[in-house]
């Protein structure tokens, strides 16, 4: 991938978007604190107020990393139960979404040890297309930059696309474009070198690119 070609991924941003950006990272840091006190002292409603804000985007991310809907739905039951259960060890300095899929990778790969696999990526040998054709049926009210410039079928070639990923590469472009979260984030969830995180994404779009054909420009769009 050339640097032209990375460039236009990650086109400069202005000073209105990045006192935007500002903006946001100051709001969510004052949500995960507020979120971290109430899960220490047990707030109630709060861990439903949780499960309905982020549910959709968990079982997304669940659903294309394990590539299997009863496997993503199993983990992101246990997932809300370690929440329930350790709620008191996040301290609100990351995100709570951060957390939350750092805690569901975990599990992923806990399960993947279970079935003697030996990496992240074995998770979805064997998984059939049946399997696989269920898993984006996932609706959320709130819609992601990706969502809003990409139609149904944009989104369907997309997601066909992703799958023809191998994991790792997969679930990173996955956490960044769908989930929105930084690369200093992603490089937390997944435990990676931030320079690992830039390389798997630089990579994954490299190869999704020619897969895409006209939805790629949608898919660019939303970076």
């Amino acid at each position: 991938m050339t640097i032209a070609s990375v460039q236009t991924f990650f086109p400069k941003a202005s000073s209105a978007t990045l006192a935007d950006d500002r903006a946001r990272d100051d709001q969510a840091r004052q949500e995960s604190v507020a979120i971290s006190a109430g899960l220490k002292r047990q707030k109630a409603g709060l861990l439903e107020e949780l499960i309905v804000r982020y549910q959709h985007r968990l079982l997304r991310y669940l659903l294309f990393l394990t590539g299997n809907r009863d496997t993503a739905e199993d983990i992101f039951q246990e997932v809300w139960m370690r929440v329930l259960v350790r709620g008191d060890q996040f301290d609100g300095r990351a995100r709570f979404e951060t957390w939350l899929f750092t805690i569901a990778r975990n599990l992923v790969i806990d399960q993947s040890r279970k079935r003697t696999m030996n990496s992240l990526d074995e998770l979805i040998d064997g998984v059939t297309e049946d399997d696989r054709s269920m898993q984006f049926e996932v609706v959320a009210d709130d819609l992601t930059p990706f969502d809003r410039v990409s139609n149904l079928e944009d989104r369907e070639k997309i997601a066909a696309a992703l799958l023809q990923l191998d994991t790792l590469h997969r679930e990173v472009l996955v956490l960044r474009f769908h989930e929105e979260l930084s690369l200093e984030e992603i490089a937390k969830v997944t435990r990676a070198p931030l320079s690992t995180v830039k390389s798997r994404l630089y990579r994954g779009l490299a190869m999704i690119k020619p897969r895409l054909g006209y939805a790629a420009a949608r898919f660019q769009e939303a970076v």
